[in-house]
């Protein structure tokens, strides 16, 4: 049995969600994932998650959960590249974690445009 396989200690598995996104929802959950990189060009990455989770938040559940998700993360970020700059070891990891954000978000911006609810790793969800 799956369910069995995927769950060994019989707790009840997680709900899926149930909504299934449009293409322009799921276009504006790309635009979620892929807006820090504008950002980043000013200094701000966490500004585009932002407006579209501000501006797009009533219409659609999809593209809520993904601009918050996005924002959650751009904030994760910002506090390990603050780490980072202040500490002299942290100045050799820098490198690695801004790849990482760049690697995470672009397949964040995939899966959002298949219409699925990503979830970034090492995340902080500190907007709920």
């Amino acid at each position: 049995m799956a369910s069995d396989f995927n769950n060994p200690i019989g707790a009840p598995l997680p709900d899926k969600p149930q909504y299934v996104p449009t293409p322009d929802e799921r276009t504006w959950g790309l635009l979620a994932h892929l807006s820090p990189l504008l950002g980043s060009l000013v200094g701000l990455p966490f500004l585009g998650p932002l407006v579209v989770w501000l501006i797009k938040k009533d219409e659609s559940p999809f593209i809520a959960d993904q601009a918050k998700e996005s924002l959650n993360f751009q904030i994760a970020v910002l506090i390990a590249i603050l780490i980072c700059t202040a500490t002299c070891v942290g100045i050799l990891v820098l490198p690695v974690v801004i790849v990482g954000a760049l690697v995470y978000e672009i397949l964040a911006a995939v899966e959002a445009n298949k219409g699925v609810y990503y979830r970034y790793p090492y995340t902080l969800r500190l907007i709920k």
